[in-house]
């Protein structure tokens, strides 16, 4: 049987990527969406979550971090797993999301892709072996509606890199004025957005007399649709919980 998905955030960008992608699909299907602005896109779509009358197995998540609770109660409610692919998160966001969790099938990652996931675990290999002699320092590129900053995916890199350090390296946001000389202890995270940039990422990690960088540039927004199809089919019947790309990889 076919995972029947309800699609939050339906009338948006990446709501229409991931509709796209469902029509060729034999393993999954869209049954309805929530929008605030609904409009014809194939599918029912109603504006709160209140109205829908379809049965769904997952919600795949791509709207703001807007009104969480009620998505989460809903899947709490009616027992679907849920896939939030959005970022910035409050504190008491991931809180929430930690408690629901007790009880809901929550999928949540900073990037659905594939090959930052990857870049994900190259870059702590690399913090690994490169110890302390490199300095680590990350830009994140995007495209200038982007609310939040920096994005959850350099935090996710960031975090990773730390790892290696066993945590206590401190992040620094960007440099302006006589900052001094850069301290042992930061990993330098950038911020730059402009255009229609979809995502770019890059870790370097500067040495004495060499540079070794690890970068990675999505140019279509698809490839977050394809990894949120793929955790909706991988949550489908899995028990309440936390899960993230690493359990689906």
């Amino acid at each position: 049987m076919k995972t029947r998905i309800l699609l939050c955030g339906a009338c948006g960008k990446m709501g229409g990527n991931v509709l796209s992608l469902l029509q060729e699909d034999d393993g999954a299907e869209a049954v309805c969406g929530v929008d605030l602005f609904p409009k014809e896109i194939g599918i029912p779509v109603y504006p709160s979550f209140a109205d829908v009358k379809e049965k769904a197995d997952i919600i795949i998540d791509f709207s703001s971090p807007s009104a969480l609770q009620e998505r989460l109660e809903y899947a709490k409610k009616n027992g679907l797993g849920i896939v939030l692919a959005s970022t910035g998160f409050t504190e008491s966001d991931l809180a929430m999301i930690d408690e629901y969790a007790k009880d809901v099938a929550i999928f949540k990652t900073a990037n659905l892709s594939l090959g930052v996931n990857l870049m994900q675990a190259l870059c702590k290999a690399a913090a690994e072996v490169l110890g302390e002699g490199f300095d680590v320092e990350i830009v994140e590129r995007h495209h200038n509606l982007k609310k939040d900053a920096p994005s959850g995916t350099a935090l996710m890199l960031a975090n990773s890199v730390n790892e290696a350090f066993g945590g206590e390296k401190e992040y620094v946001y960007g440099r302006s004025g006589i900052v001094g000389a850069r301290q042992k202890k930061e990993i330098g995270i950038h911020a730059v957005r402009g255009g229609t940039i979809v995502g770019e990422h890059e870790v370097c990690f500067a040495g004495e007399d060499e540079v070794i960088t690890i970068t990675h540039s999505a140019s279509s927004k698809r490839v977050f649709a394809v990894g949120a199809v793929r955790a909706a089919k991988f949550l489908k019947g899995k028990p309440a919980g936390r899960y993230e790309m690493k359990d689906l990889l």
